[in-house]
């Protein structure tokens, strides 16, 4: 690594912590540094790139706010693993959206059963509170790690047809369209982030309190009836929703 240092400038107008930053992050991206692997100590790096701890540490700092490092105390730097991702601009399930980009997407059925629609589920789907519903509880795993806990409402009539559905390997979108001959419209999300349960440490294989972003989904027919009303929980250290934002055009001043 010897020869990388002279990379850093010091005369630059950009500060070293920034340079190291950035040649650090490239390493990263680029797998010379390993996720899960260990990172050079911050004496380490400064010698080998001639720039104090202070310059190390803040270079650190920003990669780790970045989430592209974490520290464990006591043990050092790691390199932190990819997060994957599901874009959202269009309406697709996650193994819709995640096979056609390599990934393995399979999903593990810890419930399905008929309950009493309580308050908020009956006024998603436009029912009367306490008329049953068909609950679907699945742990999403993409390459064989858990990175959601999905938790499905349907209105009685549509879940009874997915009760002999295969549940484990196909998406519940494919299934109301494919199956049921259903055509989905759009869908309403809110997102928020909760803090894991028992329930959730358990499904999702993290430590008690770690974050989860929690995103309830309100799913329509092509003529604008409620058929999927969901709640998804997806690691916070593993996954990210991401979408593109268009500004409007002509908006008066």
């Amino acid at each position: 690594m010897t020869d990388t240092a002279k990379v850093l400038l010091p005369l630059s107008s950009v500060p070293l912590h920034t340079q190291l930053r950035e040649l650090l992050r490239a390493r990263i991206l680029d797998g010379e540094y390993v996720p899960g692997n260990q990172m050079p100590s911050e004496s380490e790096l400064g010698s080998v790139f001639k720039v104090s701890r202070i310059t190390v540490r803040q270079a650190l700092g920003d990669l780790q706010k970045e989430g592209l490092i974490f520290k464990i105390h006591g043990k050092g730097t790691f390199v932190a693993k990819p997060k994957t991702y599901q874009n959202v601009s269009t309406l697709q399930g996650l193994a819709e959206s995640m096979t056609g980009r390599g990934y393995e997407v399979i999903n593990r059925l810890r419930s399905f059963r008929f309950i009493p629609a309580d308050n908020l589920v009956a006024e998603r789907l436009q029912i009367a509170e306490g008329e049953m519903v068909a609950q679907i509880k699945r742990v999403r795993l993409i390459n064989r790690e858990p990175i959601s806990l999905e938790v499905t409402y349907l209105p009685k009539a549509i879940g009874e047809r997915l009760e002999n559905a295969d549940l484990v390997t196909r998406d519940i979108f494919l299934i109301l369209e494919n199956d049921c001959g259903l055509s989905l419209g759009h869908a309403d999300l809110a997102i928020d982030a909760v803090l894991a349960d028992s329930d959730l440490t358990q499904a999702l294989n993290v430590e008690a309190g770690s974050p989860i972003m929690r995103i309830e989904r309100l799913t329509h027919s092509a003529d604008g009836r409620p058929l999927d009303f969901e709640h998804l929980y997806y690691r916070g250290d593993a996954f990210q929703y991401r979408l593109r934002i268009d500004r409007q055009r002509g908006a008066p001043l």
